[in-house]
């Protein structure tokens, strides 16, 4: 299967199998696809939290619509954005970055210094709408690698971030809940959404291509 034949064969899945499992080293496939994506500036400023523990499921998925992929996946993997920009988690980034590389630059230094100067003297909330619109990079990496193993999951945005945080100490860390994808294998004959045709627009109703002169 191609990449787009894979892609057409996902779909977000209603109903998971509770007794298959994702193999862990599938997982991990899909989890280091999340930690190479694109961020802005590098900053990686999100986690990824797997949870596999069924009781603490349980309790998520009462604050969730009572979603039943919650539990009858195998991993549940937790985006959960920083709560805000500091001059510690910027320097950290970058200290990282040049000890990986193993070198410092000028220009390095000077891009390290505009974002110390803008970022952690921003109103919290809209830091903390910035890492989330990061993190949703994350999870759009996640559905292609996803479907890429051929591993069932669904992004879900409807739960009470404000209690997930408490359930997940979240808080305590600098972190804020932003979105959860379930890992799993789709139960067939109870899906109703496993035979429609997926439905997208043509890629003339999607796809602009300007021939304009900028």
């Amino acid at each position: 299967m191609s990449l787009i034949d894979k892609l057409q064969w996902r779909y977000a899945t209603k109903r998971m199998d509770a007794t298959q499992s994702v193999p862990e080293a599938k997982v991990d496939q899909i989890l280091e696809a999340i930690r190479m994506t694109a961020s802005s500036s590098g900053l990686q400023p999100y986690e990824v939290i797997v949870i596999t523990n069924k009781a603490i499921r349980e309790k998520i998925k009462s604050i969730a619509w009572d979603q039943t992929q919650i539990v009858d996946c195998s991993h549940l993997l937790i985006f959960a954005a920083w709560d805000n920009y500091t001059a510690k988690r910027i320097n950290d980034a970058f200290d990282m970055t040049e000890k990986i590389r193993n070198f410092k630059s000028e220009a390095g230094d000077i891009y390290r210094q505009k974002l110390l100067s803008t970022y952690p003297v921003r109103d919290a909330e809209l830091n903390y709408t910035h890492a989330a619109k990061q993190a949703y990079i994350g999870l759009g990496t996640a559905l292609i690698a996803a479907a890429y193993e051929q591993v069932d999951c669904t992004p879900m945005e409807d739960f009470d971030p404000a209690t997930l945080d408490e359930i997940l100490n979240l808080k305590e860390n600098g972190l804020r809940s932003v979105v959860m994808l379930p890992l799993g294998y789709r139960k067939a004959d109870e899906d109703w959404s496993v035979t429609p045709k997926k439905a997208r627009r043509s890629k003339e109703n999607f796809v602009r291509v300007s021939t304009n002169a900028a």
